[in-house]
């Protein structure tokens, strides 16, 4: 895809569209170039080389076979973010992040283990040996551990980077990335903070289209740089 054709498309997606100045982080002031309104613009040539740098990003993990977190659990975003980071086998984080995921990831770790254990049992018939009660107990307990961890199945170490969707919404999967100096790419909206960000993408992250365009952009970027089996 040319550079042109990237800008096209994002925008016809509205990538384009950021908040109101007063809403505005200092560290994105650079990513924009004017107004409409009240609300400010991205200067759209400057997001396609940045999404150019951190799909190049992406392709060199992806030719290691490196393990990328996906995480937003916003609307807009969520259900995207599950559909492209399962379609490339890797881990996710779609609802409410849970504090400690990477920095206590030893306990995180544990209940995960726990997860499939309890799944092992289910599909093989072993809970018939408990009661009617610990039946259920074990059922609620698998479906409160899916819904929380459900995403990480199949992580078995930290991961080599995190694919983020709204950093200052989920800033605390990006303070966890940054305490353990886990590269971040983040597609973020002109609130954000992308000092700390290493690949930023700037674009309007609330827009549910544009969302799908950089996700789906970094999903094909993994695949066509994943070697064959």
């Amino acid at each position: 895809m040319t550079k042109n054709t990237l800008i096209e498309r994002l925008f016809s997606v509205g990538a384009h569209f950021g908040y109101a100045a007063r809403y505005r982080h200092p560290s994105t002031t650079s990513f924009l170039f004017g107004a409409k309104g009240s609300v400010e613009l991205f200067d759209l040539e400057k997001t396609a080389s940045l999404l150019d740098q951190a799909l190049a990003f992406v392709k060199s993990l992806a030719a290691e076979k490196k393990v990328i977190l996906f995480v937003s659990g916003k609307a807009e975003s969520r259900d995207t973010l599950r559909r492209v980071a399962e379609r490339i086998g890797q881990p996710y984080a779609s609802g409410r992040w849970i504090g400690g995921t990477l920095t206590n990831w030893n306990e995180i770790k544990k209940r995960l283990a726990r997860l499939e254990e309890h799944i092992a049992m289910r599909d093989g018939g072993q809970l018939a040996k408990f009661t009617k009660r610990e039946r259920l107990l074990i059922d609620r307990e698998i479906t409160d551990l899916e819904a929380m961890f459900g995403g990480l199945r199949g992580m078995s170490k930290l991961p080599d980077a995190l694919v983020i969707v709204d950093p200052r919404a989920e800033k605390g999967a990006a303070e966890e990335a940054r305490q353990l100096n886990i590269p971040v790419v983040a597609f973020l909206n002109s609130d954000c903070d992308a000092s700390s960000i290493q690949y930023p993408i700037p674009g309007n992250d609330a827009s549910a289209a544009a969302v799908t365009l950089v996700l789906d952009e970094i999903a094909k970027a993994y695949q066509d740089a994943t070697p064959a089996a």
